[in-house]
C-alpha cells in the first residue's frame, strides 16, 4: 500500500500546488505542480501493473477500470496544462484520480477478466474514450462557469487561471473530437469482436454508447455547421456524458455490485 499512499498525497500536493497558484494569482504557466502531478501518475500506474501481475492479467472490473479513467484523466491534465493554460484542471482532476486509485485499493484486485487480444482493444479504448469525454465534459462545466461569471461581471480570481473563453471553447471541442474518434473505434471493435451481446449482458450497454456517440455526433456537426457554442454545446456535452458514464458504469455497477454477474 506504500505506492498507493505516495501517489494519493502527492496528487493531493499538486493540487495544493495548484491552489496556492491561483490563490496568489501567479502565472498559468508555472509547472511546479507537474512534478508531484508526474510522480503521482507513475505511481498509480505502477500500482495496476503490480496488481495485474499478482492476479495474472489485465483486471477490468469496477473500480479497476474507475481507477484507469481516474489515471488517464490525470495524464490528459498533464498534457493540457504543462503545454497551455489549463493546468486549473488539475484542481478538479488529481483529486478524483486519488480518489478512484483509493477505491480501487481499498476493494482489493479482482481476477483477471481473461480477454483475448481483440477484447481487450476493444476494453482500452473504451476506457481511453471515456477519460478524454471525462475531460470534455469537466472542461464544458468549466467554460459554463466562466460565462456565468462574466456574463455577471464576477471577476472572481479563479478566472484568470483560465484561458479566454475563445480558447477554452477550442479546447473542449477538440476533446470532444478526439474522444469521438475513440468512441467510434470502440463501437466498431465491440460490433468485430464480440459474438453474443445477449449473453454477455452488454445489449443496453451498447444501445447507451450509440445514443452517446450520436449525441456527440450531433454536437460536433452542430459546432461544424451552425456554430453552435456557449450553453447549447455544455448542455449536449453534459447529456452526452451522461449517457455514457450510464453505459460504461453503471452498467458495470449493477452487473458487478448489485447483481454480482462479473
Amino acid at each position: 500500500m506504500t505506492i498507493v499512499l505516495i501517489a494519493i498525497l502527492l496528487y493531493v500536493a499538486a493540487a495544493a500546488l495548484l491552489v496556492r497558484q491561483v490563490a496568489r494569482d501567479q502565472q498559468p504557466g508555472s509547472a511546479v505542480w507537474a512534478i508531484p502531478a508526474f510522480v503521482a501518475v507513475l505511481a498509480h500506474a505502477g500500482f495496476h501493473l503490480l496488481a495485474w501481475r499478482d492476479v495474472g492479467g489485465a483486471d477490468l472490473h469496477f473500480f479497476a477500470a474507475l481507477s484507469l479513467v481516474g489515471v488517464g484523466m490525470a495524464v490528459l491534465t498533464l498534457l493540457y496544462g504543462t503545454r497551455g493554460r489549463m493546468a486549473a484542471l488539475g484542481v478538479i482532476v488529481f483529486p478524483l484520480a486519488a480518489a478512484s486509485l483509493a477505491a480501487y485499493a481499498g476493494t482489493g484486485h479482482r481476477g483477471a477478466e481473461g480477454l483475448d487480444w481483440r477484447l481487450q482493444l476493444h476494453a482500452w479504448l473504451a476506457l481511453l474514450a471515456y477519460a478524454t469525454l471525462a475531460i470534455a465534459a469537466l472542461l464544458a462545466l468549466l467554460l459554463w462557469a466562466q460565462e456565468r461569471a462574466l456574463r455577471r461581471r464576477e471577476f472572481h480570481r479563479w478566472l484568470r487561471a483560465l484561458p479566454p473563453l475563445t480558447e477554452l471553447e477550442s479546447l473542449l471541442f477538440r476533446s470532444i473530437a478526439v474522444g469521438f474518434v475513440l468512441l467510434t473505434a470502440t463501437l466498431l471493435t465491440g460490433v468485430l469482436f464480440v459474438r453474443d451481446f445477449f449473453a454477455q449482458h452488454l445489449l443496453h450497454k451498447t444501445v447507451l454508447s450509440v445514443l452517446s456517440w450520436l449525441a456527440f455526433g450531433a454536437l460536433l456537426v452542430g459546432r461544424w455547421r451552425y456554430g453552435w457554442r456557449g450553453p447549447r454545446a455544455v448542455g449536449w456535452t453534459l447529456a452526452a456524458m451522461a449517457l455514457l458514464v450510464l453505459a460504461f458504469f453503471g452498467s458495470k455497477f449493477v452487473l458487478e455490485l448489485v447483481l454480482d454477474r462479473a
